[in-house]
């Protein structure tokens, strides 16, 4: 392979093109350690040892930082490292390690969305919320039937005490300014129109 080009991505970092293709990112070290530079040839040995002895680690090390402080799904990992210019047989490897550990699960981390926004969110709303992270609606609903999600009607009855609203004495104004805010949370205009009474 041939180094085709190798241009400074700021705070000490290059990126490296092999074959007019960026291949990944290095800091000035490196460069220097697998004497990479332009026009030179870079072996099939040296490009593998560059993938498992640096970008593989520092992948690895990337994913756990963004592990640490929140639980993520395997698509905001994925777009985190695809950020950061990682060659996509890095991306697949860490993915495979961080499931072998168990530091990332799609089923753990919808569980525990679930869990935390059903009281103040539709279920649609919470599905859209996380196809939006990338996990798949069909598991996202699984979840839901496993989990006794709680009547929607409930939920909304829930938001008129905390915005004070009572069907029997509030201005219609206000009725639609509150029906308007369900239907953005992604309740179903016929729930809304049965706690209403509509």
């Amino acid at each position: 392979m041939t180094v085709t080009g190798i241009e400074t991505a700021g705070k000490g970092k290059y990126q490296v093109y092999l074959e007019g293709q960026l291949a990944f990112v290095l800091y000035g070290s490196e460069l220097s350690r697998y004497q990479i530079e332009e026009n030179a040839e870079l072996s099939d040995e040296t490009y593998d040892r560059i993938l498992k002895e640096v970008l593989l680690k520092r992948a690895q090390a990337r994913s756990l930082y963004l592990l640490k402080s929140m639980d993520r799904t395997e698509y905001q990992i994925r777009q985190k490292l695809k950020e950061g210019n990682y060659p996509e047989p890095i991306i697949e490897e860490v993915i495979r390690w961080l499931y072998g550990f168990h530091y990332l699960d799609d089923r753990r981390y919808t569980e525990n969305y679930i869990s935390l926004k059903k009281d103040s969110r539709s279920r649609r709303q919470i599905i859209l919320d996380l196809t939006n992270r990338g996990i798949p609606k069909e598991l996202a609903e699984e979840v839901f039937e496993a989990e006794s999600m709680e009547d929607e009607t409930a939920l909304i009855r829930k938001w008129m005490e905390k915005k004070k609203i009572d069907p029997d004495t509030a201005e219609p104004k206000e009725i639609q300014k509150f029906y308007q805010f369900l239907i953005r949370k992604g309740f179903r205009a016929s729930d809304i129109a049965k706690v209403l009474r509509w």
